[in-house]
């Protein structure tokens, strides 16, 4: 393996390029879907290059339950500084774990009370809450039964905003459809025709699963910080994607723009990053500006001959070359283990 199975952890820079022209140069949903699937590759492969120098520090460990042929010196010459290296993946690799464990724990805790704050409410799409705290955000499918019984016997979600609502009646509240939620007080910020994009907007987080697209790239920056750029391009350009169709649904790119910019006026966003919402991540600014200006042009690849078309190959050529890699470290090391192992 050799120096090569150290690549996948620093060819995600590979991809800084295209995470900050896509956002520019693309459209919205053409740059999400592609930052995505590169952060998503890149992060495994360097996940798992990583568990491959944890297997050879692991085995230098006195009583470790690896077999004893893993540590001999053939297997160890597989990694440079073995020594030092091997060591250091393996709280490298815990890190790793637990950070992932608890972002897809964070969320779907959540999710669920946010699920269970709505339980009360009328069986509809857009769920308004009568609260003084102006908000909006779209709530992806899923939830069950859970959070905290109040004294009067009503049922309130722990770290969700929201009035407290009755307890349901033993049905999983709203599992398996995502909702608008919404407060009285950003409705009341907002003319007709501007809660008309709010609604779309979120609509459209809900139709195109954004909250998907935002948990892969929070996972990925969890595997490998390099990946942070891409995490925060994703956000933006999923908002971006929500703009643009909410303001082909409601024909009026200016309105979604006024929309937009009251709503970040007066709104705290969504209660986690992995949710979408009108005023949520993404330069307010920058995404007024695009849409004061003509609707991007729809590709699925841009042209070779251009700062963007360049950096998205060199970002295709750095992933496949960290796949490879990866690939190529993985069949060696369980050639050299399979070796090593007694019979």
């Amino acid at each position: 393996m050799g120096v090569f199975v150290f690549l996948p952890l620093v060819l995600p820079l590979t991809a800084w390029p295209v995470a900050r022209l896509a956002e520019q140069h693309l459209h919205p949903r053409t740059a999400t879907r592609l930052l995505t699937v590169l952060a998503v590759v890149l992060a495994l492969c360097s996940t798992v290059c990583l568990a491959l120098v944890m297997v050879v520090g692991t085995a230098q460990l006195p009583g470790n339950p690896l077999p004893d042929g893993w540590s001999d010196p053939e297997v160890r010459a597989a990694v440079p500084h073995d020594e030092v290296v091997g060591r250091a993946a393996i709280p490298a690799l815990c890190a790793v774990v637990v950070a992932c464990a608890r972002t897809v724990r964070r969320h779907g805790r959540v999710r669920r009370r946010a699920h269970l704050a709505l339980a009360g409410l009328r069986d509809t799409e857009v769920a308004v809450l009568p609260d003084a705290e102006p908000y909006a955000y779209a709530l992806p499918p899923g939830g069950r039964r859970g959070g905290e019984v109040l004294p009067t016997g009503r049922r309130r979600a722990a770290g969700v905003r929201g009035p407290a609502v009755p307890a349901a009646d033993g049905r999983d509240p709203r599992r398996g459809r995502g909702r608008v939620v919404v407060t009285t007080a950003l409705l009341d910020r907002l003319r007709p025709g501007e809660r008309r994009a709010l609604f779309a907007h979120e609509r459209a987080h809900l139709a195109a699963r954004h909250d998907r697209f935002l948990l892969a790239v929070q996972l990925a920056a969890r595997a490998n910080p390099f990946l942070r750029p891409l995490r925060t391009a994703v956000a933006y350009t999923a908002e971006r994607w929500a703009d643009e169709e909410a303001a082909r649904a409601i024909g009026s790119r200016r309105t979604v723009a006024r929309a937009i910019g009251m709503a970040a006026l007066v709104s705290r966003g969504t209660p986690h990053p992995t949710f979408a919402g009108l005023a949520a991540p993404g330069p307010v600014p920058r995404r007024v500006a695009a849409l004061l200006g003509p609707a991007p042009a729809v590709r699925h690849w841009p042209p070779a001959f251009t700062a963007v078309g360049l950096a998205a190959w060199g970002a295709a050529a750095g992933t496949a070359a960290s796949a490879m890699s990866s690939a190529n470290s993985a069949v060696t090391m369980v050639l050299i283990l399979h070796a090593a192992t007694p019979l």
